[in-house]
């Protein structure tokens, strides 16, 4: 069994997409547009078959999840990058480039090399080498 998609809302779908494309590698598929709802999306596809749907509808309210206070639910989304310089040079690019890093690059307690981001909605992404824990 697999996760098949993560879908998210966005306020920007263009702006989203381009952020996913720029920073990450992903690829875009055709936008879908539902005239009658005014619904529009775009699946993007990762490497290893991974895939990520941006949502945009304008009546979307605004995410009340706080950067610094966590609550239940989906925290954040991991983009496996590669090696640690991968990582490094990504999150140095982003911040550069004016979003928000959260936690900057660092080995975690179990053995993980990471970095934390805010996409153009802030929601929380991780960038990371890939998977260091045992299941």
């Amino acid at each position: 069994m697999k996760i098949e998609h993560v879908a998210m809302w966005t306020k920007d779908l263009a702006k989203s997409r381009r952020f996913y494309e720029r920073y990450f590698g992903f690829k875009a598929g055709k936008k879908y547009h539902n005239k009658k709802t005014g619904f529009t999306s775009c699946f993007l596809s990762g490497d290893g078959g991974s895939r990520l749907e941006l949502m945009h509808m304008g009546h979307i309210p605004a995410n009340r999840n706080s950067v610094q206070e966590q609550h239940i639910g989906w925290i954040h989304v991991a983009v496996a990058v590669g090696g640690e310089k991968k990582v490094l040079d990504i999150t140095e690019k982003l911040r550069k480039d004016g979003f928000a890093v959260v936690d900057k690059p660092r080995r975690t307690g179990d053995g993980c090399f990471e970095s934390c981001v805010l996409d153009p909605d802030r929601n929380r992404i991780e960038v990371t080498i890939g998977r260091a824990r045992s299941v």
